[in-house]
């Protein structure tokens, strides 16, 4: 699972509305953005000294735009309230986007106290708007005599979600109560940075192995390993294993060492949990008192409750119930899947228990005995230049976007990023911009993620999508080929399902442009199905050495072996998920993480050969922002919609049915949030999602009381 950005960032250099003129300083974030494609960010001048008085001059400008609204001596319209408020900030935006690069990718020491310094400054110019009576009431004005407007179906859409999100986060509130909910969101800002800090010191650590204890790890992997102590100016010989998954899973998987694979998980899974500099416990405990703290303030039992009022779920009863739905039948798959292991390890002479650093090890060994296929035989055919390429053929093939590169004719963020030119395949017309960031860097967050620095609304003339996909791959030792795994291929093709989708949203206002947290996954969960298609492979997965393309034996075995492991990817998941849900759903807030963490899981039976993939004291997810707390379910909700959508291609006989992808574009993908999406859901299957489809496609036994959700 991976963690995305989706925010729309606007350009446009026209003030919204009637504001006092103020010259712009001569600072390169605040000019707007040039060269070709309508403009693009200039990453490549930018430094941390030049945000503060980037950030100054760009929220004083959106206070006299949103003033400006605010005070206007005409009553209120549409067009002077709630289009004008949709153009407001756009500099600021731009900042932002920019910003967000910095301290996600780049998070150098001057970053992260920059992050520190304006997050919650960030926070409270974001507070003074919301909190705005003046802007509230013109907007309620609206709002309560909406039916008389003459609105079109999206107008209304906007200034029903426009009321919605302003009363949800405290415009209702008295004063005092506005003061004190600014003062909990500044304070939960300055600790979201504090934990991203501490998780990304943890992760920027290594382990030191010799030849000797990565016996049984490709060659490829210890290339990169190699390297990487190399560049920690580590003796010769010497293998630094850092603290990132990328790195971490394959000697989980393949070194014989089974005391090496134990210390490397430990590292792994205690992140953010070894009582020094760099714990998090404390920062969740602050996090989650705050957020308990904030929603009854705000009229709402928990965190949970207040959280999913803007998604397809609507409360936490509905997702947990999905979510209930799915454990026992993943639970049990677990318990087949250790039986499988314990006893090939038997069969071995090892005379072990199944623990949690074993379990990947025995299962890819449990997977070459039952399916005769290996990670480290599908692997070869699996260059990272290739895969791209995949990616980019599939989605011209499903929806017509063609993609060319031009890397060195835009700026970009560091000297590894690919750029690429994204136009419509029929018109020629120019869609995007695409950039890729794919492998792991000091000061670069762990994951994987997707975001956009401008998004298409027609309201500010913004036509060109610029978007990112940021991933962390192990960049190989010199003059080795970047190969990458079966799942780091998953990764990558999930990330793309996300730039697909903004590539093909087409909506007006900027407000619709963005997706419910439930929602949002839905796109990038689809698009991985792809990636183990007959036609992807066999054009694509090509041997590295050779050019000769995977045999059709080994895609035979690969598309056979396609429900494995699903008992330990959903419980690893699942229970993550699960979790964060109950967690949310305390009233008074959790005064110890790890407590907390050990006593819901023994409630729902964690197996104890599997960890949580997201443990609490590294689950950025959860604690760098507010935007997956209550909602890392959103994955699973999203994948019962996958999977039901997967269905309706092979209903249609080929996973390149023109009809069911046009659909998919034209009902889903190109409507932003201008559609319920429930209903939208609805226009292109014909009815609502069947959970079946998700246990189908898990291999797990069908529910006969299951009917969606």
């Amino acid at each position: 699972m991976t963690a995305i950005g989706t925010a729309a960032q606007a350009q446009g250099a026209a003030t919204p509305v009637a504001a006092a003129a103020t010259a712009v300083p001569n600072n390169i974030l605040l000019a707007d953005w040039t060269g070709p494609y309508d403009g693009v960010p200039p990453f490549d001048k930018v430094t941390p000294a030049l945000f503060p008085q980037a950030f100054e001059f760009a929220i004083a400008e959106r206070r006299r735009e949103v003033e400006a609204i605010a005070n206007n001596p005409e009553g209120p319209t549409f067009a002077n309230t709630i289009e004008a408020y949709e153009k407001s900030g756009q500099r600021l935006d731009r900042v932002d986007a920019i910003f967000g690069v910095m301290t996600n990718n780049m998070a150098t020491p001057e970053y992260q106290a920059l992050d520190k310094e304006w997050s919650p400054k960030l926070s409270a110019a974001s507070d003074e708007i919301t909190l705005n009576p003046k802007l509230f009431q013109r907007i309620k004005s609206l709002y309560d005599r909406k039916a008389s407007l003459g609105l079109d179906a999206k107008q209304d859409r906007l200034l029903t979600r426009i009321y919605d999100s302003f009363a949800r986060r405290g415009a209702n509130l008295n004063d005092a109560q506005k003061q004190q909910l600014s003062a909990m969101n500044q304070q939960l800002a300055q600790q979201f940075a504090t934990f991203s800090e501490k998780v990304l010191a943890d992760e920027s650590t290594y382990i030191t192995a010799t030849e000797a204890e990565l016996k049984g790890v490709p060659a490829d992997v210890k290339a990169s390993l190699a390297a990487a102590a190399k560049a920690l100016g580590k003796p010769a010989g010497t293998f630094a294993i850092k603290n990132i998954r990328s790195a971490v899973d394959p000697v989980l998987t393949f070194a014989d060492n089974r005391a090496l694979r134990e210390k490397v998980w430990r590292a792994f899974v205690n992140r953010g949990d070894n009582g020094g500099v760099n714990d998090t416990n404390e920062v969740i405990a602050k996090i989650v008192k705050l957020r308990a703290d904030r929603a009854k303030l705000l009229g709402f039992k928990n965190h949970a409750e207040w959280r999913m009022q803007d998604t397809m779920a609507k409360t936490p009863a509905r997702a947990m119930d999905l979510m209930n739905r799915v454990w026992p039948a993943a639970v049990a798959r677990v318990k087949e899947e250790v039986a499988d292991q314990q006893s090939l390890a038997k069969k071995l002479g090892q005379n072990i228990t199944i623990e949690p650093w074993d379990y990947r090890y025995f299962q890819e060994k449990v997977r070459k005995e039952k399916y005769d296929l290996s990670q480290d035989e599908i692997k070869p055919y699996f260059s990272l230049d290739n895969i791209i390429s995949g990616s980019f053929w599939a989605a011209g093939e499903l929806y017509g976007l063609d993609f060319k590169e031009i890397t060195g004719t835009v700026p970009t963020w560091k000297q590894d990023i690919r750029v690429y030119s994204v136009t419509d395949r029929v018109t020629g017309k120019q869609v995007g911009v695409f950039y890729r960031d794919d492998f792991a860097a000091e000061g670069k967050r762990s994951g994987a993620w997707a975001t956009t620095y401008r998004s298409r609304a027609s309201l500010l003339g913004d036509d060109i999508v610029l978007g990112s996909n940021n991933n962390n791959f192990v960049k190989p030792g010199p003059g080795e080929p970047v190969l990458i795994s079966a799942d780091d291929a998953e990764t990558l093709f999930h990330e793309f399902g996300h730039a697909i989708h903004y590539f093909l949203s087409n909506v007006k206002y900027p407000s619709l442009g963005g997706s419910q947290r439930d929602f949002v996954e839905y796109p990038s969960q689809v698009n991985e199905n792809w990636l183990m298609t007959p036609e992807v492979l066999q054009r694509f997965a090509k041997h590295y050495k050779t050019g000769q393309p995977m045999p059709q034996a080994l895609v035979d075995k690969i598309q056979k072996a396609q429900t494995f492991n699903q008992g330990f990817a959903t419980v690893e998941y699942l229970s993550s998920a699960i979790v964060d849900m109950k967690m949310h759903m305390d009233p008074t807030g959790v005064e110890d993480p790890d407590a907390f963490e050990k006593k819901a899981l023994a409630e729902i039976g964690m197996p104890k050969e599997i960890v949580m993939r997201h443990r609490l004291p590294q689950f950025n997810h959860l604690f760098s922002s507010d935007a997956y707390s209550a909602g890392y379910y959103s994955y699973l909700w999203s994948e019962t919609m996958d999977a039901d959508t997967w269905a309706a291609f092979q209903e249609a006989g080929s996973p390149w049915d023109k009809k069911v992808a046009g659909n998919f574009k034209k009902y889903l993908l190109s409507t932003g949030n201008e559609t319920d999406r429930a209903e939208a859901y609805r226009q292109f299957r014909g009815r609502d999602p069947d959970v079946n489809a998700l246990l189908k496609k898990r291999g797990f036994p069908i529910s006969e009381t299951a009917t969606g959700k």
